[in-house]
């Protein structure tokens, strides 16, 4: 009874992310409505393909021709060109030796033992790349298809291309992919999430009198760590959104627009060091917190202006991702917003330089603390000017 439940749970739980799924696909451009694109395209191809090959050719091996097209339908056009081509090379050394190796040995079953071994090691040719395996396909296809004949071959080497030619003409010609949104969302993210991090330090410093709660403290340092997973999604997102780009008549289009070029580097160098120094601030503030016979906490007279601090860099944060990230362009009063904050933020960090030797100067664990704290401020503000 408790496994039908279960199972019964599981079902419905995997409905309603289908549903979700489908409501989002439907409500407007997204992950969703890409995954449901490439997928009819991809089935688009098998059956053009199968059209030509199968019903109206007649060709004798037409099932290869759907095979490759719908394979091909691949994530990026750029990838559906190398793999196709890859692909087809390695189909072919398989086909060709399988059918060379029947022809001469007069059993298919003897062939499979000598060939198959020869095959397989061809297919870890560096060139090939993850499509070597194509070769033991395209060998078996002959071994175990019936009567080996020159012809056959040919044929499946001429369905091979063809279905691989109507599989990447659909990909480039019918809404190619393109991953400059999925780009945009990644670096906003990480840049939402730094900030938010940084504005509950903030509040964290002011609120406990700069002797914050260990758990949450340990709470912030635990979001800065997973800050960084967060910006090498980011990067991912821009390698891919590159590779979209190549090959692509959707691309050429895009370009001016919202080109992933040297921009989006730069903010990821930004983000990246970002999460770096977000992660040692949080670290830092979790050695000094409840910390008895720990290093001395913040002392009062610091304790505010850090926070004061922590908040212009947030606020930084969020206007650099506003100005860099921005669909339409970043306006003149963001960009403008940022300079003026990062001029508040040296103003604040040479404040608390200043204040620094007068609060701490007879307690060298604290004047330890707070440098550290100071240390990690500059490079973050730093980082920001140079962005």
């Amino acid at each position: 009874m408790n496994r039908t439940r279960r199972g019964t749970e599981v079902v419905r739980r995997h409905g309603g992310a289908v549903v979700l799924a489908v409501r989002r696909a439907w409500s407007g451009p997204g992950r969703e409505r890409d995954l449901m694109a490439q997928a009819g395209k991809a089935a688009l191809a098998a059956i053009v393909a199968w059209a030509v090959a199968g019903w109206w050719l007649r060709a004798p091996m037409a099932f290869v021709a759907p095979w490759f097209a719908i394979v091909l339908v691949e994530s990026t056009v750029y990838r559906s060109v190398a793999h196709g081509l890859q692909q087809l090379a390695a189909f072919a050394v398989g086909t060709v030796a399988a059918t060379a190796g029947a022809l001469l040995l007069d059993g298919t079953l003897v062939a499979m033992v000598l060939v198959l071994p020869v095959v397989l090691l061809l297919a870890q040719w560096q060139r090939l790349g993850a499509q070597g395996i194509y070769a033991a396909t395209g060998a078996l296809f002959v071994l175990t298809g019936g009567q080996v004949t020159v012809a056959a071959a040919g044929a499946r080497l001429a369905e091979a291309v063809f279905g691989a030619l109507v599989g990447i003409a659909v990909n480039a010609l019918i809404r190619p992919p393109l991953y400059l949104r999925d780009t945009r969302a990644a670096l906003s993210e990480a840049a939402r999430e730094a900030q938010a991090i940084l504005e509950a330090v903030a509040d964290g410093l002011t609120d406990s009198a700069g002797d914050p709660d260990p758990h949450a403290a340990g709470e912030w340092h635990e979001r800065a760590l997973r800050l960084s997973r967060l910006v090498d999604q980011a990067r991912s997102a821009i390698g891919w959104s590159r590779e979209s780009m190549r090959v692509n008549p959707r691309g050429r289009r895009t370009r001016a627009l919202a080109p992933p070029g040297r921009a989006y580097d730069d903010a990821l160098t930004v983000l990246d060091h970002v999460a770096v120094h977000t992660a040692g601030v949080t670290r830092t503030v979790l050695e000094t917190a409840g910390h008895g016979s720990r290093p001395a906490g913040p002392v009062p007279e610091i304790t505010g202006p850090y926070a004061e601090f922590l908040r212009h860099t947030a606020r930084a944060v969020g206007l650099y991702s506003r100005v860099r990230f921005s669909a339409a362009g970043a306006d003149r009063d963001a960009d403008r917003a940022l300079r003026e904050t990062v001029e508040e933020l040296s103003r604040a960090l040479d404040d608390l330089h200043r204040r620094l030797p007068d609060a701490v100067r007879d307690d060298p664990d604290a004047l330890s603390t707070h440098g550290t704290l100071l240390a990690q401020a500059r490079r973050l503000a730093d980082q920001l000017v140079q962005g």
